[in-house]
């Protein structure tokens, strides 16, 4: 049964008599004909501090209702405000305040991760997961989703790429083991053998975050560095073609570096004193055939 008339203290010390309820259009609605919401996109309530939001219920009554979607006769499931069933149960209350919405199971995604993310303190992987499910299943686009949730396209990219990141950093970030700074900082080394390497110093050694986006910007330069000298060894295309004739030519791997005057030098690598003679002798024999 759903009473319009009994609000919680906390709710009810808010709105001065019935008529100003139905306005509201708030419902009180018995605990146990209450579901969860099967696209909830919290997956994980911290006990203590479902602990703390009970103790306030039951000394002041629960202020802000949930919203919920009725799903039966007398049955209805959460759109928006587990924690505060949750803790509501914990408190021993009966029936919680609640906004009762009509929605699809599309509709009722897209509301559940907006109200969390306007009033529940979700993670910043929760947050991912639930912005990369509502690309997938209601097929947004991030400049879509920017507008749904409010939040800049940027934004909603940044959290997407924390799923990029190894299992092990997104459970430590999940378990306030590093911050999102040093989540996005992370995010900037491809090698995932070397996230987890300065996760675990971050861990240990309490990194600060400004410290962590100073290492990943030396290991960086150092990676362009070495590429930048790795283009410079490369021999443009008929070059390696001279080097490959030559080498059979003297039937020894030989080395040609070129730098971007076109100066250079040859290698001729030997494993013996008879191994020398026998180049030079190819060489001599080529000269005299000249």
């Amino acid at each position: 049964m759903v009473k319009r008339n009994a609000l919680g203290r906390g709710l009810g010390a808010l709105i001065d008599d019935a008529e100003k309820m139905k306005q509201a259009g708030i419902s009180e609605v018995e605990l146990k004909k209450i579901e969860a919401n099967p696209f909830q996109p919290r997956s994980k309530f911290d006990e203590e501090s479902l602990k703390e939001l009970a103790a306030s219920i039951s000394e002041i009554g629960l202020i802000q209702p949930v919203t919920l979607r009725k799903t039966g006769e007398d049955s209805y499931q959460i759109i928006a405000g587990e924690r505060r069933c949750r803790a509501a149960q914990l408190a021993g209350l009966e029936t919680i305040p609640a906004y009762i919405r009509k929605a699809k199971d599309d509709g009722m995604l897209e509301m559940a991760l907006v109200e969390n993310i306007q009033r529940e303190d979700l993670d910043a992987i929760e947050i991912a997961l639930s912005y990369q499910r509502l690309m997938e299943e209601l097929e947004f686009t991030q400049e879509e989703l920017s507008s749904r949730v409010g939040k800049k396209r940027s934004t909603i990219a940044n959290y997407l790429r924390l799923l990029r990141l190894p299992a092990i950093i997104q459970k430590g970030l999940r378990d306030k083991e590093i911050s999102m700074g040093h989540a996005r900082a992370l995010i900037n080394i491809d090698d995932a053998d070397v996230q987890e390497m300065i996760y675990n110093q971050i861990v240990k050694h309490g990194f600060s975050v400004r410290k962590v986006e100073e290492i990943v910007r030396d290991l960086n330069e150092d990676n362009d560095e070495k590429q930048s000298k790795a283009k410079k060894r490369e021999l443009p295309g008929k070059y390696r073609s001279m080097k490959g004739q030559l080498g059979k030519l003297l039937n020894s791997r030989i080395g040609i570096s070129m730098n971007e005057k076109g100066k250079g030098k040859i290698v001729i690598p030997f494993k013996s004193g008879d191994d020398l003679e026998r180049i030079v002798k190819i060489i001599e024999n080529q000269n005299k055939g000249n």
